[in-house]
């Protein structure tokens, strides 16, 4: 998989010979400019061009020409510019990741199928716990339920008609004490 991101990072060529036209190729513009060891502007990365890019969005915001301002649509636009150069920077990273996922699945194949079957079973271990949490809940609740049941249960037990409230009643208050 490392081999597969050749050309990402600064000094790694990429890999095997590309067809005319592909990106990274000889002397065509593509999503990774390879750096020959300086790191001057035209040479960065991706990864350099969205790290610089992400800088720049958050210098834009705290920037003292920004905070002392006062032409708000100056200030709008700049911020806006600087963000959109973010994302299409972000875009053409995820783009170059894709790329190198569609090369990985053309080439071995098993190992996509490797990965699909790691993430399905962990899933299934996600939500055989989640299963396991909701029982818990479920047993618990049955519990309190069955206590309840068991507490109403208790006065049915007692005896029924028209004076059995006072005598439960009058059972519950104590006896006065005889004075010695």
């Amino acid at each position: 998989m490392a081999s597969s991101m050749g050309g990402m990072f600064p000094g790694q060529q990429p890999p095997g010979p590309h067809p005319a036209g592909a990106p990274g190729a000889p002397g065509q513009p593509g999503l990774l400019p390879v750096a020959s060891g300086s790191r001057n502007q035209s040479n960065n990365t991706l990864v350099d061009d969205l790290e610089a890019s992400f800088e720049a969005c958050f210098a834009s915001l705290v920037s003292q020409d920004y905070v002392n301002g006062t032409d708000q649509e100056e200030i709008r636009t700049g911020v806006d510019q600087c963000i959109q150069k973010f994302l299409d920077v972000a875009r053409q990273t995820e783009c170059f990741f894709l790329q190198k996922r569609l090369q990985l699945s053309v080439q071995k194949p098993e190992q996509v199928v490797k990965e699909d079957v790691s993430e399905l079973r962990n899933e299934l271990q996600r939500k055989e716990l989640l299963i396991q949490k909701h029982l818990t809940k479920i047993h618990h609740w049955q519990q309190v339920l069955e206590d309840i049941n068991v507490q109403h249960k208790k006065p049915t037990e007692l005896p029924q008609g028209p004076l059995a409230f006072l005598e439960q009643a009058s059972a519950n208050i104590p006896a006065p004490m005889k004075p010695n």
